[in-house]
Formats: C-alpha cells, sequence, structure tokens
C-alpha cells in the first residue's frame, strides 16, 4: 500500500502524521533491540565454541578435571531454563516482534494510508535547500 512519492495522504493532519511517526520510532527502536538479541545469539555460540576448545586445550595440558568440570556444566549449557539463544530469538521473532510489526503495518495503513516515513519524508522536505546538489527530494 506504500505510495511511490511519499507524499501526506488528503485529509491526514499534522497530529497523525506524528503519532503514527512515533509508532514507526518506535518499531525502529525494536529493529535494533532485535538487532541487539542476534548479537547475543552469535556471541553467546562464540563463547560456547571458545570454551569447547578451552576445553581441549586443557586436557592436552593435562587438566582433565577442569575440562571434564567444563565439558559437564558449561558447554552446551542452556542460557536460560531449557533454552538456548536461537530459541530466544525465535520466540521474539514470532512473538512481540511480529505483532510489534504487524500493528505498525495496520496503523500506517489505516492512519496514512500506508505511507512509511512520512513524518521524515516531510521533514525532509522542510529541510533541503532546493536547486542545491545533495538537497535532491528524490533519487
Amino acid at each position: 500500500m506504500q505510495r511511490a512519492d511519499n507524499r501526506r495522504p488528503d485529509g491526514v493532519d499534522d497530529a497523525t502524521v506524528e503519532a503514527v511517526g512515533a509508532l514507526t520510532e518506535a518499531l525502529e527502536t525494536t529493529e535494533r533491540a532485535r538487532g541487539h538479541l542476534f548479537s547475543f545469539h552469535q556471541l553467546t555460540g562464540k563463547a560456547d565454541a571458545e570454551a569447547q576448545r578451552a576445553v581441549r586445550l586443557l586436557r592436552e595440558a593435562g587438566h582433565d578435571e577442569q575440562a571434564d568440570r567444563l565439558e559437564a556444566e558449561l558447554v552446551g549449557r542452556n542460557v536460560i531454563h531449557g533454552r538456548w539463544t536461537f530459541q530466544l530469538v525465535e520466540d521474539y521473532d514470532d512473538g512481540y516482534y511480529r505483532t510489534f510489526r504487524e500493528c505498525e503495518r495496520e496503523v500506517r495503513d489505516q492512519l496514512a494510508g500506508g505511507v512509511r516515513h512520512l513524518y521524515e519524508s516531510e521533514l525532509k522536505e522542510r529541510n533541503t535547500t532546493p536547486g542545491r546538489p545533495g538537497h535532491e527530494l528524490n533519487p
């Protein structure tokens, strides 16, 4: 339902543009949080692989007791009860994140004709200098 020109549909007032923009900004914050969750997921997996390497090196150095404990207690351990990080990512994506995206799109479709980044588009129009290089409104 995206309009090609990112222009305000007829009948949409300033307060609505600001409110929909605030919801989109909240979604963008959620996108950043999701990125951090993926960083957490990947860093935790990397730490587990590094711990496995440490177990191997401890064994090679003759420290089987310490290697055994790390292998039994740490390597492959759930990060929270019953879950590895990929399960946290999947639950987040399938629950909160999907719902947030659906709600933002629904509000935007209903109140702003589906136009994405309408607030920012109008901000760009207000803050550019017509005719100046690098200030074009469209590619």
